[in-house]
């Protein structure tokens, strides 16, 4: 909107050129956002539906009957927002379609009653990430750049058919939601490991791969729509921002699936927006280890399970597995495979094996998980965009 009548007011008071401005733009959605949802969650959260715990998440007690779903709340605070500061550009209203979608599959699934099945749940972000992949690339074939090595394109790019693009991009974005909502399960770990990562994002998009001058510096293919999307990167990332000001332990609202489905699929689509894939390595590192390897080891297990293993966790162990009905005992333990044992000695995600293994508070794995995050971030960057 702003964008659109900015020509008009400046006429009245100098400065509403402003509203012309990406950078203005930028920092007015961020900072509205900020404030709506800080200010909106706590008068809104009685309303919303209550954690009904996880038997399989140590300490699941701490969130049992908080209001969760929060991410109904920052979806509408960021659609609001985008409403007021973004320019019309269909690609990105038809992605936050999308991502209002992704928000209502993850609330649905808060909300219902012992929650939706893994299959009903990974089938829904099948599809959307199917259709956000379609959307991405406009079924035509698409542009992308990739580390250590410069294509044949002007800018440093490869030509990739969208028959091949699609179902790369859609196992990514897929990929990005289950592993940020496998992240999600200690008070503002996921929320603040997610802000840095949205941050990083609207930076590259609105510094690197959407400046002219910068892009061919670095001999990147330049996304012309970099700013804009850098506007609906910083707006997520202000009113994810102010949910983790409540959501810091001890929380008073948790985002539910809602939340992190959400931004999951924001952060997969900023990646996938910069041309490059490999960059998820770079702004969410820590968020794809703590959640990546959980679906690894789920994966597994069950797929040695169907092979007629023995994958039961030990007796040991406090907390059941997901899909665990039982304990092996410690001697029918000794006599599983080697490589379930050794699984097994791990747990997942990673912020449980610190917290159940390590001894760590939250507040220890939020702090040091963050710092990891912002250590990685800018000496993966380096390497991404200038060893090419």
């Amino acid at each position: 909107m702003l964008p659109y009548i900015a020509p008009y007011l400046r006429g009245l008071w100098g400065p509403f050129r402003l509203f012309e401005s990406h950078l203005s733009l930028i920092c007015l959605g961020a900072t509205l956002a900020a404030l709506l949802s800080f200010f909106l969650l706590p008068r809104l959260w009685r309303f919303m539906p209550r954690d009904q715990g996880k038997p399989f998440v140590k300490s699941s007690e701490e969130a049992l009957g908080k209001p969760t779903g929060a991410g109904l709340l920052l979806v509408g605070v960021f659609l609001l927002c985008l409403l007021l500061v973004l320019p019309f550009v269909w690609q990105l209203w038809a992605l936050a379609a999308c991502l209002f979608a992704c928000m209502l599959c993850g609330f649905l699934d808060d909300a219902s009653q012992g929650g939706w099945s893994e299959l009903k749940k990974g089938l829904w972000d099948a599809v959307i990430a199917v259709l956000a992949a379609l959307i991405m690339c406009r079924g035509t074939d698409t542009v992308i750049w990739l580390p250590l090595v410069k294509g044949s394109l002007s800018g440093g790019g490869f030509l990739l058919s969208a028959w091949l693009y699609v179902p790369l991009a859609a196992a990514l974005l897929w990929l990005s939601i289950n592993v940020v909502n496998c992240s999600d399960g200690v008070d503002a770990m996921a929320g603040s490991l997610a802000l840095l990562g949205l941050c990083a994002l609207g930076a590259v998009l609105y510094g690197v791969v959407g400046h002219v001058g910068l892009a061919k510096y670095l001999l990147l293919p330049h996304n012309p729509e970099g700013a804009n999307w850098a506007i609906m990167i910083f707006c997520a990332a202000g009113a994810l921002a102010g949910y983790v000001w409540h959501n810091a332990n001890p929380s008073a609202v948790l985002m539910g699936d809602a939340g992190s489905r959400f931004l999951g699929l924001l952060i997969g689509l900023g990646v996938l927006a910069c041309g490059n894939p490999f960059l998820y390595l770079a702004v969410a590192p820590i968020l794809l280890v703590d959640g990546g390897i959980g679906l690894i080891k789920l994966s597994l297990l069950r797929s040695l399970k169907k092979l007629g293993y023995d994958v039961r966790p030990p007796l040991r162990n406090l907390v059941n597995q997901p899909g665990q009905a039982s304990f092996a005992t410690d001697e029918e333990a000794k006599k599983q495979l080697l490589i379930v044992r050794v699984i097994h000695a791990f747990r997942c995600p990673v912020h449980d094996h610190c917290r159940k293994n390590l001894g760590w508070s939250i507040p220890q794995v939020v702090i040091r998980f963050m710092l990891l995050q912002a250590l990685l971030m800018p000496l993966i960057l380096i390497l991404i965009l200038k060893l090419r």
